[in-house]
């Protein structure tokens, strides 16, 4: 294969993976079509509040697993940081547009964390302090995960990371944050759910 159909099929498998909808595969091994349950979402929030924190836990684990993946095998195989990155982004739209579920798929934070967690821990570990503050102050995961992807890019830039992972930061916000626009009415509404 050429560089360049190498690189085509490394993004590909990216959202091939990324593509893959663990939380409703999970849930549907219980007996339970996870998106007839609670907000609808296939990812690992609903899947706690439904069936219980550990197959949470495990969903959450798997998503971003699937996201950590295909940034692993692009810097095995020596790919530039702008096809580890675009691999990565791929493995965040797979999930939330997922071709198998008609592009409705899950919200992105978890897919997002195993991306940026093997492009940037320390930046990574920043945001997750933000997420941690945020829900902390107000007891919701959807507001603290929207900070934490906002406060990414911009703890790169801060941080003089290269432009490609600034980029990741800013593109991987932008789709996290299309798919929490009903969170975002409902925060603005003063109903979101809160964690007790």
């Amino acid at each position: 294969m050429t560089p360049w159909t190498t690189e085509a099929v490394v993004v590909l498998v990216g959202y091939l993976l990324g593509s893959v909808p663990f939380g409703l595969l999970i849930a549907r091994a219980r007996g339970v079509d996870i998106r007839q349950h609670g907000s609808g979402n296939i990812g690992a929030t609903n899947v706690a509040r439904n069936l219980g924190k550990k197959l949470g836990a495990l969903v959450l684990l798997l998503d971003a697993l699937k996201g950590a993946l295909p940034v692993v095998g692009a810097s095995f195989l020596h790919c530039e940081l702008v096809v580890v990155v675009a691999a990565g982004w791929a493995a965040v739209v797979g999930h939330c547009f997922p071709v198998w579920l008609g592009f409705r798929g899950g919200k992105g934070v978890a897919t997002s964390l195993g991306v940026l967690l093997v492009v940037d821990p320390v930046v990574t570990a920043l945001s997750a302090l933000a997420f941690a503050g945020m829900v902390g102050a107000t007891r919701m995961v959807s507001l603290g995960s929207l900070v934490a992807m906002a406060s990414f890019p911009a703890a790169a830039w801060a941080l003089d990371r290269p432009l490609a992972l600034v980029l990741l930061g800013v593109a991987t916000a932008a789709v996290v944050l299309i798919q929490h626009r009903e969170n975002l009415g409902r925060i603005a509404k003063g109903t979101e759910h809160r964690f007790r």
